[in-house]
């Protein structure tokens, strides 16, 4: 019999997706990449890697910094690297990854409600679920914005437990002064290629305490200490000199990166701002990356109507987040109302850097009907 010449056709992507990657130009990356030819160190803690590091600190006034293979690994590391067990509280209103590292780890999550105008955790809430075998808080700052961290670090500090962000969303937010990676006991990063600065694939962890630094740059690589020694046990959480390289080109654009974003959301904001929908407030004190534009429309209705005029029209936006994560099979479900609410009237718009004025525009019509 003849082989098989069937060829899988690709899914048509939408005219206009919820986002894309930036881009960087080619030439540029390609010459990061003769030294990768030349040198021949493709991982294991190369020289772009390291040099990715060391911007990233620069950039982000950061003392402490760890390039990982992605988000995900991120949050296993730092769970690992702070000893949590038992239960953490942690939100039901982010990403899978958010949860599913917790039960990988083999804690169990505990879910609060979030805060209905932030819609990161709510610190009361959190104080209602700490029981004698809480170790821990994993919060996000959801869309880029803050969680309330003050409140957050002086129920840790009260009730002795320790405080992970997952602060994916959050690469350029400023908030008092300083990067929202400087808070907590650890913060994690994603650089994934859909997030704001990326670097194809890839994550960071930032860790104030230089002994929790040291425990994770050596368990991100099996714990070696050397050839044939070992610091502790670790799993393969590093990058590849390729991922760094990207990172480093795009770091280059971030600041254009961030300013088309300001300018699109607030485009977004003059054509919707006086409707129906309702858009989130940037807290007091904070410097806002403008990573995403979540809208929240009347009711599930409506927003089940707006995404079917959106996708007629070529037009891909996402339910980020939905279903809320304490719905997930393999967790322990509890009602929480908020979330609930929330989850089922959150849409994020498309934004990304070659997306027009007239595309939103477009956009902003179709959402209203």
């Amino acid at each position: 019999m003849g082989k098989d010449k069937t060829k899988i056709k690709p899914k048509r992507v939408a005219d206009i997706p919820v986002t894309k990657p930036f881009m960087p130009p080619r030439e540029e990356y390609s010459e990061l990449l003769k030294g990768v030819w030349e040198r021949i160190w493709l991982t294991n803690n190369g020289p772009l890697v390291q040099q990715l590091e060391e911007e990233l600190k620069s950039k982000l006034d950061l003392d402490h910094l760890l390039y990982v293979t992605n988000g995900t690994i991120a949050l296993q590391l730092a769970i690992k690297a702070l000893g949590l067990k038992g239960e953490i509280i942690t939100t039901p209103f982010s990403y899978v990854a958010t949860t599913s590292s917790i039960v990988w780890e083999g804690c169990e999550p505990v879910f609060v409600d979030i805060e209905p105008e932030r819609l990161t955790i709510d610190p009361h809430r959190i104080e209602e679920a700490i029981t004698e075998k809480t170790t821990g808080i994993l919060a996000t700052h959801v869309y880029g914005l803050p969680c309330f961290v003050e409140e957050i670090e002086e129920i840790a500090q009260r009730r002795g437990l320790k405080v992970i962000y997952d602060a994916a969303h959050a690469f350029g937010t400023i908030y008092k002064g300083k990067s929202l990676y400087d808070y907590g006991d650890i913060s994690t990063a994603s650089f994934h290629a859909t997030k704001l600065f990326h670097s194809v694939e890839g994550g960071a962890v930032i860790a104030g305490n230089p002994a929790i630094q040291e425990e994770i740059h050596h368990s991100r690589n099996f714990g070696h200490a050397g050839p044939e020694n070992y610091f502790n046990v670790g799993i393969n959480g590093k990058n590849s000199e390729f991922h760094a390289a990207m990172g480093l080109v795009n770091l280059r654009y971030i600041d254009q990166v961030m300013d088309k974003r300001k300018e699109q959301s607030l485009l977004y904001r003059s054509l919707l701002g006086h409707t129906p929908l309702r858009f989130l407030e940037v807290p007091p004190d904070t410097d806002y990356n403008f990573a995403y534009v979540p809208v929240i429309l009347e009711s599930e209705e409506k927003l089940l109507q707006a995404v079917d005029r959106l996708k007629k029209n070529g037009i891909s936006p996402r339910r980020y987040f939905y279903p809320p994560l304490h719905q997930l099979d393999y967790v322990k479900r509890t009602p929480l109302q908020v979330v609930e609410d929330i989850s089922r009237r959150v849409l994020c718009l498309p934004v990304y850097q070659e997306l027009s004025g007239k595309d939103i525009e477009r956009i902003a019509k179709l959402v209203l009907g």
